[in-house]
């Protein structure tokens, strides 16, 4: 057989491991691959279903998805339309995370790079045309990885192939079934219904791994004793999943099969007969009856037949009554157990279970101490079995001789207590292992309900309180009949339907505060009530607002808290039917066991989901929103979060104003991920932001940066890239502190990466920072971004920055265009890391918007300046502000003459508003101060501030500017 069934498929976190009984799952009259696992199984067990010589397949209606190498839809067949709401023409061509809206911590399963493993889970999407939640079993698959040795992608190719079915419908109707080619059972719930079989719970799995080429297989229709359905058939029914267009399918059912095709594992409660042994009868072996028989479309009853199969031992013959028609089950009747002989004293016990249609053929194994000659089970509940459609199959029990191991028969009653004190610690650990399986605080109360029934009561609700369901407070610390609660989960074992409109799941509820439900959580202790009279039927039904008699009466009822960390949660509720037994010590240790790790996990899962809404609120909250408007220069920027709700990281970017129409361009990274990136983010971009206002030189910013870093602590570490464009000079001064290098694009299209020194990360420490200076033309543009953008699983950061460099040269874009170029082909939806691009156009001032003098420091130069101002200002056409700059310009060279010490410099910039600026040598800053009535000076510095829009200082290397801007009509504004 080929090796590549003896590793398991990676499956991802929450998904069931395969390795159990297991049943193929197909997509309408196309059957998948053989059934994933129920966790615990052993690998002896993993194998799919046989009967007559044939594997049973489940049949299931399938949504089919594909991703391309870009991580948009190219295919989305008629099951997506219905289980989504949204039409294959709406859907194809548009990101997975525009169409699906899909949990946070999901998003990530549907990236090869940021995942990599086959995702096998059930999560709740909202439908796009109602929006009502879809309860929705995925099974994932990372067909190719772009650049890669298993790249399948290419340009329109198929790199992720997602398959989901609706798990409601398969919990209320059941899967159909195939025999080997032969459709024995529609997914529509008759076959079930026909059976009287009730399934309890149903969860995504995978079926073993396959391989199409086998050496002892070489036609592909099966090994015999093989665990997995025969590889080409199924190959060939995977293909209807895919898209017609595709030139070859082959490797991609070839990996689907490797990876481990699509199943499910299912629980299920059936009542079936059983009738004596008789020491007449052995084994009949593998029948001779074919499929045929069963799909003829007449009749292929026998009654009482003899079926030889393979020759029978002698004397042996084995008896089947009823065998399914085309058209529907036929009753059983004088079915003959074969399997073994069960002695006088011994019992017999279900083994191997297989019933096509309604028909039920089975193994039975001795166990010691039973009655004489048989026993029937009148209520048999069989679990982790798995169910195709309207038949069963699957193991009761595993090694059930209670034989140790090379000693002697140990005596009945040690077998009976070894099972007895193993059965509920087994299903305890079953149990909690589902119930933590989920981040989600809801899901992990549905499943509570699920893991309940029917092993412990008929009927399991939940309900939570309003502010634990909707994460708005903290749980409540008193409860009383103020309290809003909500039913988050319904589970019951009667026929579909029966109380779904009785105890709707979503349903607001406000109860009275001496029903057993608010008492429970006043006390924190569990309220048994073992039989509910009619008359106390009746208060419960009005103290929740509805006639629920029905439901309480002649039951026993268990009222259980949920409480975690000393905090009220809610309750979960369970009823028994009159016919079953109360509730005795055992079941309430256990129930109690259960509802401590379900609360537990209730809020561990709220808490997550909190964590995750701060880091993404701060993160939010720290970055900028618009990008600012300045003179010569435009910036567009984008920003991508993590896929995974969890890796909400420090990326940060910032275009800031700087004085002299200057505009100073950050972006950085925090390394790691979580809230406490979020917050040092914030702190280090505010420092950029006050640090870069005093107008330092980019290496003397990045200085004083990594010194404050490393004053916060030691955990403070982040790569940083700090530029400063000059639209006047033409100019870009860079620093860099460990950042990825920026891509320069120039006016004809040609790019390059900037030579920029890499310099060590901010809070390292003990390395110098350089400021590189470069010459740029205006038209040109800058395109600065983070490594999340660049750096994934197969490409490191080198490769990245080439392939930016390569799809940025040649056409000129627009900002925008460029932005959304970068996201689309080098980005991954959803990126593994956060993503930050910042493009800034270099346009420049021209020339003639700007004016400059050298004033010698004499009193005689004021009236000089202002005379030079307004012979410029109406070259400008700005004769409307002449008498207003005037005034501002005569107030801050008298300042400089006065205040001020060597050259004095007057410049006037035009753009969207009028900037003046004056330089001196002096470095003490003017600043503003109350001058009493009698003071001679201290007033000219209060004109300015208003009379001028803003107006502002700051140093320079060799002495300080003072500046101020005004405002001009739009007509004359650039």
């Amino acid at each position: 057989m080929s090796t590549a069934r003896d590793e398991p498929p990676p499956v991802a976190e929450g998904a069931p491991p395969s390795g159990a009984p297991s049943l193929g799952v197909a997509a309408d009259a196309a059957p998948g691959a053989a059934a994933g696992a129920a966790p615990g199984a052993s690998g002896a067990d993993t194998h799919t279903p046989l009967f007559l010589g044939q594997h049973l397949l489940g049949v299931a209606r399938l949504a089919a998805v594909t991703l391309n190498g870009q991580g948009r839809v190219g295919h989305w067949n008629d099951a997506a339309a219905d289980l989504f709401g949204i039409a294959p023409s709406q859907a194809i061509g548009r990101p997975v995370a525009c169409v699906l809206r899909l949990p946070q911590e999901y998003r990530g399963s549907f990236e090869p790079e940021a995942f990599g493993h086959v995702w096998c889970d059930v999560c709740r999407v909202p439908r796009a045309d109602t929006g009502e939640l879809a309860e929705i079993g995925w099974w994932v698959y990372p067909i190719g990885r772009l650049g890669g040795p298993e790249d399948l992608a290419g340009d329109g190719g198929v790199r992720v192939l997602a398959l989901a079915a609706d798990m409601r419908a398969l919990r209320e109707d059941g899967p159909g079934l195939m025999l080997g080619d032969a459709l024995v059972a529609r997914p529509d719930g008759e076959a079930r219904r026909g059976a009287g079989v009730r399934l309890l719970r149903v969860e995504p799995a995978l079926a073993p791994p396959c391989a199409i080429d086998d050496p002892d297989d070489p036609d592909g229709f099966g090994v015999p004793g093989d665990p997995a359905p025969a590889p080409r058939a199924l190959a060939r029914l995977l293909t209807d999943l895919l898209p017609p267009e595709l030139a070859s399918t082959g490797p991609i059912t070839a990996r689907v099969l490797d990876l481990g095709c699509p199943a499910i594992a299912l629980s299920l409660r059936i009542r079936l007969p059983v009738v004596p042994h008789r020491d007449d009868l052995v084994p009949a072996g593998r029948t001779a009856l074919t499929t045929d028989a069963l799909v003829a479309g007449a009749a292929a009853r026998t009654g009482d037949a003899v079926l030889a199969g393979n020759t029978a031992p002698a004397g042996g013959s084995a008896i089947v009554g009823g065998l399914a028609t085309a058209g529907g089950a036929v009753p059983c009747r004088d079915v003959v157990l074969a399997g073994g002989s069960a002695a006088a004293g011994e019992f017999v016990a279900l083994d191997d279970v297989a019933a096509v249609g309604g028909d039920v053929a089975f193994t039975v194994s001795a166990l010691p101490g039973g009655a004489g000659g048989g026993a029937v089970f009148p209520d048999a509940v069989f679990s982790d079995v798995a169910f195709p459609g309207g038949a069963f199959a699957g193991n009761a029990s595993a090694d059930t001789s209670g034989r140790p191991p090379g000693g002697s028969d140990p005596r009945p009653e040690q077998v009976l207590e070894t099972m007895a004190v193993r059965e509920p610690l087994s299903f305890l650990g079953e149990a909690g292992q589902q119930i933590g399986s989920s981040l989600d605080h809801l899901q992990a109360a549905r499943t509570l309900a699920e893991v309940l029934v029917p092993r412990l009561a008929d009927l399991a609700a939940v309900e939570l309180l309003e502010g634990v369901v909707a994460d708005s407070a903290p749980p409540a610390a008193v409860v009383d009949a103020t309290t809003l609660m909500r039913r988050v989960a319904v589970v019951h074992n009667d026929e579909p339907g029966s109380w779904e409109d009785v105890v709707p799941e979503d349903e607001k509820l406000s109860l009275s505060e001496r029903t057993p439900f608010v008492q429970a959580m006043r006390t924190g202790r569990t309220v048994h009530i073992p039989r509910v009279t009619a008359e106390r039927a009746e208060q419960l039904s009005a103290s929740c607002g509805r006639d629920l008699r029905a439901l309480f009466a002649g039951r026993a009822l268990l009222v259980v808290p949920l409480i975690a960390r000393g905090r009220v949660l809610g309750t979960f509720k369970l009823l028994r039917k009159p016919d079953r037994p109360g509730f005795d010590g055992l079941d309430l240790a256990m129930i109690d066991e259960l509802g401590r790790r379900a609360a537990l996990c209730i809020d561990n899962g709220r808490l997550y989901r909190r964590e995750v809404q701060v880091a993404q609120e701060l993160q939010r909250s720290m970055l900028p929103d618009d990008p600012p408007e300045v003179a010569g220069a435009r910036v567009r920027y984008r920003y991508r979060p993590a896929g995974q709700a969890a890796q909400v990281g420090g990326d940060w970017f910032d275009a800031i104003p700087l004085p002299g129409c200057r505009l100073g361009i950050v972006v950085g990274d925090v390394m790691g991920h979580g809230l406490t990136s979020a917050a040092i983010m914030g702190q280090l971009r505010t420092a950029v932001r006050t640090l870069a206002a005093e107008d330092m030189r980019p290496d003397r910013l990045l200085r004083q940066l990594d010194g404050l870093a490393r004053r916060l602590g030691e955990g403070y570490l982040a790569t940083c890239l700090y530029a400063v464009y000059d639209p006047i000079a033409r100019t870009c001064h860079f620093a860099n502190a460990g950042h990825v290098p920026p891509v320069l694009i120039a006016p004809d299209g040609d790019s390059r990466v900037l030579t920029v020194p890499a310099g060590v990360p901010i809070g390292v420490g003990g390395e110098p920072f350089e400021t590189t200076e470069l010459a740029v033309e205006d038209g040109a543009q800058l395109v600065l971004c983070t490594d999340g953008l660049l750096e994934r699983r197969d490409r490191d950061i080198d490769q990245g920055l080439e392939e930016m460099r390569v799809r940025l040269a040649g056409v000129s874009r627009p900002l925008d265009g460029t932005c959304d170029a970068l996201l689309d082909g080098l980005g991954s939806s959803p990126p593994a890391d956060d993503v930050a691009i910042v493009v800034v156009g270099l346009d420049g001032i021209p020339a003639g918007d700007v004016a400059s003098w050298e004033l010698d420091p004499e009193p005689s130069m004021v009236p000089e300046a202002r005379a030079e101002v307004a012979a410029r200002l109406a070259d400008w056409g700005l004769d409307g502000v002449t008498d207003t700059v005037e005034l501002l310009v005569s107030e801050l060279v008298t300042n400089a003459l006065v205040h001020g010490a060597g050259l004095i410099g007057l410049r006037l910039i035009r753009g969207d508003t009028l900037l003046g600026e004056v330089y001196d040598d002096g470095q003490e800053l003017p600043h503003l101060r109350h001058a009493e009535a009698t003071d001679e000076s201290g007033r000219g510095l209060q004109l300015v501030s208003h009379l001028a829009e803003r107006w502002g200082t700051h140093r320079t290397e060799h002495g300080k500017v003072v500046w101020f801007e005004h405002t001009l009509p739009r007509a004359s504004a650039r």
